[in-house]
Parts: structure tokens; sequence; C-alpha cells
């Protein structure tokens, strides 16, 4: 809720006032009409949209009348989509831009799946979205669209998860024997998405701060889900640690003023405390047997004032650094 809007109730609450002099007070304040959102900005959200759901259409389409659609119309019309939409994103600029880009990414996706279904190439599913973000990262660059870099980010980190799953023998999970560096292969190509995405590069990538934030997202999934495999092995494996660490080193740098994001902070916060949490659980159930119902009063004891010092420092650190919560 507006910070302004819960004041201004806060303030009706105290002195009685019906729900009619509520409302006038929330008028006399401009807090009664809806939020003020520019035309541009309506028209490329809506352009976005239908860019997306005629995208995702276009492979449900695809995917759903397999046997009834012959080869060539099906490489014909993806082919002209990708072709005509790609033409569109040159040649008009502003929204109709982003729309066509990211209906050009979409359909280039669905291209390439379709090549590696058809051909049956042999390629893993990793290689598939590794040629599909490698392909598409100029036509982000030229595009300068936040969404269409929030794709990107989401098929580049897909990348990284689908590889480190076939390099495990098609497994998501690791034990103690598993090896150490394609883990940390995965989480620093994750981290190296996420710094290209960053907003002190958005002069030269045209990224938003959306698309960091999703970045960071993933990258922190992808980090807990690993350190919290080795944490539950038979014997604790070094990716826990190291995925604490990492992931405090994240925070500290995005704790600095010039890089200060809240929504992002938030995010590997909440990666940290989850880990703090699941640490503090392995450890007091093998150190209290027998009482299994008091250990977990302890750790839900530990993780309310894990989670009310995380809250605390990001209240005070966006008090210091003067961020937002865009």
């Amino acid at each position: 809720m507006d910070p302004s809007r819960h004041q201004a109730l806060q303030l009706a609450a105290a002195h009685g006032l019906d729900e009619g002099r509520t409302r006038a007070l929330l008028a006399l304040a401009g807090l009664g009409r809806p939020p003020d959102i520019p035309p541009r900005a309506q028209r490329l959200a809506s352009a976005t949209i239908a860019a997306l759901l005629a995208g995702l259409g276009l492979v449900f389409l695809v995917a759903a009348n397999w046997h009834e659609i012959g080869r060539h119309a099906k490489f014909g019309g993806l082919g002209g989509i990708v072709l005509l939409a790609g033409l569109v994103a040159w040649a008009r600029p502003g929204t109709a831009r982003t729309a066509a880009a990211l209906l050009c990414f979409l359909a280039g996706g669905a291209l390439l799946a379709l090549i590696g279904q058809t051909y049956q190439t042999g390629a893993d599913p990793w290689q598939l979205f590794a040629l599909w973000a490698v392909l598409t990262l100029p036509l982000a660059l030229a595009a300068r669209s936040d969404a269409l870099w929030s794709g990107w980010a989401i098929v580049a980190c897909t990348t990284i998860g689908l590889w480190l799953h076939a390099w495990s023998g098609q497994r998501w999970f690791f034990d103690e024997t598993a090896s150490l560096a394609p883990q940390l292969a995965a989480w620093l190509a994750s981290v190296a998405v996420a710094g290209l995405l960053h907003p002190a590069l958005a002069p030269r990538t045209g990224a938003g701060p959306w698309a960091f934030r999703i970045a960071v997202l993933l990258a922190a999934l992808l980090v807990t889900s690993s350190a919290l495999t080795g944490l539950f092995a038979s014997q604790p494996a070094a990716t826990y640690p190291l995925g604490l660490l990492l992931l405090a080193a994240g925070a500290g740098l995005l704790s600095r003023r010039r890089r200060f994001d809240l929504a992002a902070l938030s995010l590997l916060a909440l990666a940290i405390d989850t880990l703090l949490v699941c640490g503090f659980g392995r450890f007091l159930m093998e150190g209290i047997d027998g009482k299994p119902i008091a250990a977990m009063l302890v750790l839900g004891l530990i993780a309310t004032g894990v989670l009310a010092a995380s809250v605390t420092a990001l209240m005070r650190l966006r008090a210091a650094c003067g961020g937002s919560d865009d």
C-alpha cells in the first residue's frame, strides 16, 4: 500500500471518520483517483503483453497440431514470422519495435525447438537454449527493451541450469561426492548474466531493472538449491558455505548506495535466510535426539529472528541509500 494512503487511513481512523468523510479525505489528498500512468507506458505494456501472448500462442498452436501441420508449413510459418517480426523491429522505432522484437525472440526459440524435434539432432536441451540465447543476443542489444532482456535472462539462466543438470547425469541433487568445479562454474555463469544486466551497464545494453532482478532471482535459486543439496547430503559438502559466501558477497555489493536495488537485495536476503534456517535445522535435528517438538520450536524462533533481522537491515539500508520500492 502507498505510505501516504496508509497515513491518510490512519488519520481517518484516529478521528473516527465515516466512509463518506474518509473518501473525501482521500480525494483531498489526491489519493481518490487511479494512478496516473503515462499513455506511452500504457501502449508499451499493451504491446508487450500482446507480443508475448502471440508468441506463446504460436508455440502452442504448433505443439497442439503437430501431426496435422506439414513440415514445410511449420518451418515456413515460423520462419516467416521471425523474418517479418525482425523487419518490423528494424524499421519501426518505439513501442512497435519492442513488441516486434519480443515476438521475433519467441518465434526464434520455437523455430530452434522445431529443428531439434524434426531432425533429431541429438543435441541436449541446454545446447538448444544456449543457441537461442546466443543468436538473440544481438536482437536484445539492438532493441534495448527491458521486456526482451527479461526473456533473454530467463533463457540464459535456463541454459545454465540445464547444463548443470546434464553434467550431473540428469540429476537435480548432488551428494558429497559430486565435483565442485562444475557447480561453481554454473554459479559464476549465472552471476555473469546478472552482471551483464546490471543498471550500471544500461547505457550500453538498454536493459532495465526488471531484467536484472529476474537474473538475480534465477541466480539465487540456482545457488540456493545447489547449496541446500550439499547441506543435506550425508556429509555436508563445501557448496553450502560457498553458497552462503557468494550470496553474502552479492548482497554486500547491492547494499552500496550507487548499486542499491531493494528488490534484488530482498531476493538475496531471502536466499541467505533460507540457507541459514536450513543450516540451523540440520544442526538441531542432529543435536536433539528424541525431542523433535523442541527442535522445531527452537527452529521457528530462529527463523523468526533471522527474518526480523533481515527486514530491519533492509529498511535501514533503504533509508540510508534513498532507495525506492519500484
